[in-house]
């Protein structure tokens, strides 16, 4: 069972990477294009939240929460794990990248100051207007 939520974790993490990744893809070309949902302001306040998290944490040398937890579980499964961030690992992996910490440290402050500079490249609509 450890084992099984350790994959879905995996899978959660996936997830949230794709959608960082993917919404500022879509913020940017949605600008370009004038897509309107690309400037709602909840998605929008959501990816910085999540951007700005991951940089603060790399920048304090701690490890996501959900690496820490999918870890823990493998290790009660009795699988092998790491001690290495998300992205490091699986990067590492899929792109054979052996880079120092500092690097992946750098890589998520600027993708974090490329999603904060989109807030004024392509800015979010402004909170609606309660009728009185």
């Amino acid at each position: 069972m450890h084992a099984l939520l350790a994959d879905l974790i995996l899978a959660l993490h996936a997830a949230v990477v794709a959608f960082v990744i993917g919404v500022e893809l879509l913020v940017l070309l949605g600008g370009r294009r004038g897509w309107r949902w690309i400037r709602n302001r909840a998605l929008r306040i959501v990816h910085l939240a999540l951007i700005g998290f991951v940089a603060v944490q790399s920048w304090l040398g701690d490890l996501c929460p959900l690496t820490e937890w999918e870890m823990a579980l493998r290790a009660r499964a009795g699988q092998p794990t790491h001690d290495l961030s998300f992205i490091e690992y699986w990067l590492s992996r899929l792109l054979y990248v052996d880079a120092p910490w500092w690097t992946f440290v750098l890589g998520y402050t600027l993708f974090g100051l490329l999603v904060l500079a989109s807030w004024w490249w392509v800015p979010p609509r402004p909170p609606a207007r309660r009728p009185r």
